[in-house]
């Protein structure tokens, strides 16, 4: 397909899980912008979960405005409620939420997460398992804006100290406090 935007198809895809409410504090959107300006200027593309509204709109947007390129993954449930980001280079429709991932998994070289919800944990959460059982080597970064996900580190911390998982989180996934070591952890 091409871009209405006019942009080649970029080498590599980051894949973004991340919330798509919109009654956030206003510095989380700010901080997906920067992540979608900061993504293109970097080389990347944007894969992520479709969505024109909250965390997932304000990537999707920044990363046209820098001029970059967006795949959009989405069901069909969702694009039928009008929650799709339309003016995605690529958007791709799929029957389930499951589809949804595995085309994600397969397409990014590399993922991150933001703040989220419960969906974003459990996008997150797959390729997390994956990681553990030596099925994906692709980077996994957690970027943990403002201490976010503190609970949650302190849960996987807590598991491999009850030795439910292996010790070494960062077998797992990598924590970054802020957006320049994203980058550095990507080599971006």
């Amino acid at each position: 397909m091409i871009s209405k935007y006019q942009v080649p198809i970029p080498p590599k895809l980051l894949c973004v899980y991340c919330s798509s409410s919109t009654t956030l504090d206003p510095k989380y959107y700010a901080m997906a912008e920067a992540v979608g300006h900061g993504l293109v200027a970097r080389g990347w593309g944007l894969i992520y979960g479709g969505g024109c509204s909250g965390l997932m709109g304000s990537i999707a947007r920044a990363v046209h405005k820098s001029k970059g390129h967006v795949v959009g993954i989405i069901p069909e449930f969702m694009k039928a409620r009008e929650w799709a980001y339309n003016e995605a280079d690529e958007l791709v429709t799929v029957g389930t939420m499951r589809q949804r991932k595995q085309i994600m998994e397969e397409r990014a070289e590399a993922f991150l997460t933001l703040p989220g919800g419960i969906g974003t944990l459990e996008e997150m959460g797959e390729i997390v398992v994956l990681r553990s059982l030596g099925v994906i080597r692709k980077p996994l970064i957690l970027l943990n804006q403002d201490g976010y996900y503190d609970d949650y580190i302190r849960m996987l911390e807590r598991m491999a100290g009850e030795n439910f998982i292996p010790r070494g989180r960062d077998r797992l996934l990598a924590v970054a406090p802020t957006l320049d070591e994203v980058w550095d952890k990507l080599g971006a």
